[in-house]
């Protein structure tokens, strides 16, 4: 692949890389697919809301311990994820570095599993390997990201973003269906949302099927990454050995700041992308532990909400990507933005027998989402589905597009430094207010300023 200059080089013109094969595109592609099943099964819809509501004494402290390992997870990323990109830049290829993070992922997801009902070290075991995890998931995807310039030319950033964002949620979906219909089971009735009985003899009464989420992830991984070894070429050597480039790496670091300094389009996005990803960040870590504490949602209910989540973000992912292509990144983003602060504040206005903060309902009847306020929270979270994924990937192909090919991994770095350095604060954040206040929606509450003010500073970025 050629390396072209981007905005910030001054050299010239920029040189338009080649275009990779169509099975270079498909296992890079594959990459998010692999990746979906963690944050889908285990942050998002079954583990997380089984450690807040089976795990912990309560709903309120589990929601508030998961916020603290988000939180500390976050921290180790903003410290971590620039230093390595600049590393990996300076060594030329990124494949060593997934596979090393696909390693740690491999055995922190595996680690889930021994998150029993009633061990003593239960509570620590899922959030040291949750924590563990996470790092490791993003970090890989730093240098994932940064192979987006030397896949395609720049009119097509948004198109292939959009698309990896797609099938990852497809790859979520999928996921899903199989733990949810095969795996997890109802501890009342024993049964999966499918009226089976748990696959392997998983026992119910020990929360088997919640906790396979993480050994089932880890095995998902190892087997769907291995395309992108196989068939996407990676970046050329660099003659540095590797001490020296570890050297000039972390020198790059600081170089890397002061050089976003200089344009000040790109050092605002960055701190926009800060604000607004630590929102969404939180917004996904605590929507199934929300529907599991304020409704009394069980694995059937979570497990359908996801799904249908997930479909609109498949569907969003892909539609926002030629959004992207023809309007540009900016627009999508802001949109995105927008769209999910209305969502909090739908979300604040709910409550276990009313809706928009003061209209009483009817108490629930029979059957799935049975009440009004349930059936608006669903409502709700398809339209997270269908903007999260447009406001992710805009987010990636908008730098990708702002900085030079050769330099993709130091400022990919500097993207996920941006969006985690502080993406300790907004579940901090949440954690705090909803120790303080006793009340889960103190969550929702905390986000919307943090959209806000991921929107105000965007408006300030040049078009992109």
């Amino acid at each position: 692949m050629v390396d072209g200059d981007g905005p910030l080089s001054g050299s010239g013109p920029q040189v338009r890389p080649a275009t990779a094969s169509r099975p270079a595109i498909l296992g890079w592609l594959l990459f998010d697919w692999a990746c979906q099943p963690f944050f889908t099964l285990v942050t998002t819809f079954v583990f997380a809301p089984y450690f807040a509501a089976s795990l912990a004494p309560d709903p309120v402290t589990g929601q508030s311990l998961w916020g603290y390992a988000t939180a500390a997870a976050g921290l180790a990323l903003a410290i971590l994820s620039p230093v390595l990109g600049s590393v990996a830049d300076a060594t030329g290829p990124k494949k060593p570095w997934i596979a090393s993070c696909g390693l740690v992922l491999f055995a922190a997801s595996f680690a889930l599993w021994y998150a029993a009902p009633g061990q003593p070290q239960a509570i620590a075991v899922a959030l040291i390997g949750f924590a563990f995890a996470t790092v490791a998931v993003e970090v890989a995807a730093v240098f994932n990201n940064a192979m987006i310039p030397h896949l395609v030319p720049p009119e097509r950033f948004g198109r292939l973003s959009g698309t990896g964002w797609a099938i990852g949620y497809l790859g979520g979906l999928v996921s899903l269906v199989i733990v949810l219909g095969f795996l997890a089971a109802d501890a009342g009735s024993g049964k999966t949302v499918l009226g089976l009985t748990p696959l392997f003899g998983l026992d119910p009464a020990q929360r088997e099927g919640d906790r396979i989420t993480g050994p089932f992830s880890a095995l998902w991984f190892l087997v769907f990454v291995l395309p992108l070894f196989l068939f996407t070429p990676d970046v050329a050597r660099s003659r540095l050995r590797l001490g020296e480039a570890v050297r000039q790496g972390i020198r790059q670091v600081g170089d890397t700041l002061v050089d976003a300094r200089r344009h000040e389009g790109v050092l605002r996005f960055l701190i926009a992308n800060m604000v607004y990803q630590d929102a969404l960040v939180a917004l996904f870590a605590f929507g199934g532990i929300y529907g599991a504490g304020v409704f009394g949602w069980q694995a059937t209910q979570l497990g359908l909400f996801g799904v249908l989540l997930t479909i609109t973000g498949t569907l969003g992912a892909l539609v926002g990507g030629r959004l992207d292509d023809r309007f540009g990144a900016k627009p999508v983003i802001l949109g995105s933005i927008l769209v999910l602060a209305l969502v909090c504040v739908g979300v604040l206005s709910l409550g276990r027998e009313h809706i928009l903060f003061v209209i009483p309902t009817a108490p629930a009847g029979e059957g799935l989402y049975a009440s009004a306020p349930e059936k608006l929270f669903v409502g709700l979270g398809l339209v997270i589905g269908a903007v999260a994924g447009p406001l992710q990937a805009s987010s990636r192909s908008m730098l990708a597009r702002l900085v030079p090919a050769r330099e993709a991994g130091r400022y990919f770095g500097l993207l996920a430094l941006s969006g985690k350095v502080t993406s300790f604060l907004a579940p901090l954040a949440v954690a705090t207010a909803t120790a303080i206040f006793r009340t889960q929606a103190a969550g929702p509450a905390v986000l919307i300023l943090f959209l806000l003010a991921g929107f105000a500073l965007l408006r300030g970025v040049k078009k992109a």
